[in-house]
């Protein structure tokens, strides 16, 4: 990891700056594949199943065998977690449901919003090195709380044909309607335009390497919706002296192993935790399974002094990380200066890892700066929100002329005449 003391603000710049994925360049090859499926739906999928996946596929639909098989691979103490995780996943989502209410902004003039599930949405569950079936959870809990009615997962399978069977398990209890076994880019083109086999769908949830990013962004120009702009994961420690150096470390190698171009950032007003931390990480590097792509992503990664907590506070609040979590002795006043950050985690005791999988919150967050603008998934991901609105022949008469007044003001008569040929026919009565 970088060492990198005192730094003066107009390097703070580059010093923050994240892993470049350059998506763009990926834009042409990524644009042909999407074509393919669009045009020839499974039969293209099946032949890119064997390209990229090296799976001889006959079919992409995931049987109701298949998943009862692989729900009896895993651990009894594996489906105990995973039931935890989703109850408290539920409880919190659940707690965010929009409760609308009727406001009259003038005598006859109602207007109320309606929540309304989003149909159909497509969940992208990445498979690899570390099949994600903590995601599913994140992603199919949430829209069956907000009622959509089908929610379809996309997952790469081994190269035996197989899905993970966590990724069954949880796919079932959270209440996903179909599994299909697509990775990719073809996975992507497969839920955003519809095969004979995959729906279409309005909305694609879930993250996946540069590959699916850039598909996610292709589709999203004009054909479905994406839950948000994502880049590889990263965390932000921001420790005083009192932090304990082997759990900061701990917290930056967590995220380290997620990924070669991940990014782990320690800000800390403490030298001396400073140099504590860098010997623990080398320490406890050593002893991870996953150590190759650790060391990678700690090539990206910083340890940054500053002066001050006030320093530390703007620093933190211009990287606007991914995952923030604060080791200081009064957290709780550090924590109500924070503005830009996706996910919070409070004190020596709240690892991110919690979020990651079991306290409730919703691990699927903006990284690469865009928690300055965007929110992580919620329930209110999963909905729109119609608005609604009634007016009487008293709000009429009461709003109507403002209304004539501001549409011949903008010369559009239509607008006005639409209003007037009610005020005439009210007058009359």
């Amino acid at each position: 990891m970088k060492l990198i003391k005192y730094p003066s603000k107009n390097q703070w710049g580059e010093l923050l700056r994240r892993p470049a994925l350059k998506t763009e360049n990926l834009f042409d090859t990524v644009r042909l594949i999407i074509d393919k499926v669009k045009a020839e739906g499974d039969k293209a999928v099946l032949e890119y199943e064997a390209t990229f996946d090296k799976v001889n596929l006959s079919v992409l639909s995931v049987s109701e065998e298949e998943i009862l098989a692989g729900e009896s691979q895993i651990s009894e103490q594996l489906k105990t977690a995973i039931i935890l995780a989703k109850k408290n996943i539920e409880l919190f989502h659940a707690a965010q449901q929009f409760v609308g209410k009727k406001i009259e902004t003038m005598p006859g003039v109602t207007c109320w919003q309606k929540a309304v599930g989003i149909e159909k949405v497509g969940l992208y569950i990445p498979g690899g090195t570390a099949p994600l079936f903590s995601t599913v959870l994140m992603l199919a809990v949430p829209a069956k709380i907000a009622g959509c009615k089908e929610i379809v997962l996309c997952t790469p399978p081994a190269k035996d044909g197989s899905i993970h069977p966590a990724i069954l398990f949880a796919a079932r209890l959270a209440g996903v309607n179909k599994i299909f076994k697509a990775g990719g880019v073809q996975a992507i083109a497969a839920m955003a335009y519809g095969t004979e086999s995959i729906p279409k769908v309005y909305k694609i949830f879930g993250p996946g390497n540069q590959y699916v990013t850039a598909a996610k962004q292709l589709v999203s120009l004009r054909d479905v919706a994406i839950d948000m702009p994502a880049g590889p994961s990263e965390v932000e420690v921001l420790a005083d002296a009192s932090a304990n150096p082997v759990f900061v470390a701990a917290d930056l190698l967590s995220q380290a192993e997620h990924g070669s171009d991940s990014q782990a950032v320690l800000v800390t007003t403490s030298e001396k935790l400073m140099e504590a931390v860098q010997i623990e990480v080398e320490r406890q590097l050593m002893e991870l399974p996953r150590k190759d792509i650790a060391s990678q992503a700690l090539e990206n990664s910083k340890l940054i002094l500053v002066k001050d907590m006030e320093e530390a506070l703007d620093l933190t609040n211009e990287y606007a990380p991914e995952h923030l979590i604060i080791e200081t002795e009064n957290y709780q006043e550090v924590a109500e200066r924070i503005v830009n950050a996706g996910s919070v985690f409070l004190g020596s005791l709240s690892p991110e890892s919690a979020g990651d999988y079991a306290s409730g919150t919703n691990h699927t967050l903006p990284t690469n700066g865009y928690a300055k603008a965007y929110s992580g998934v919620s329930l209110d991901s999963f909905i729109r929100k119609i608005t609604f609105q009634e007016i009487t022949s008293e709000g009429m008469k009461t709003i109507g002329p403002a209304i004539e007044e501001m549409a011949a003001n903008e010369q559009l008569d239509g607008h006005k005449n639409a209003v007037t040929v009610r005020l005439q026919m009210i007058n009359k009565q």
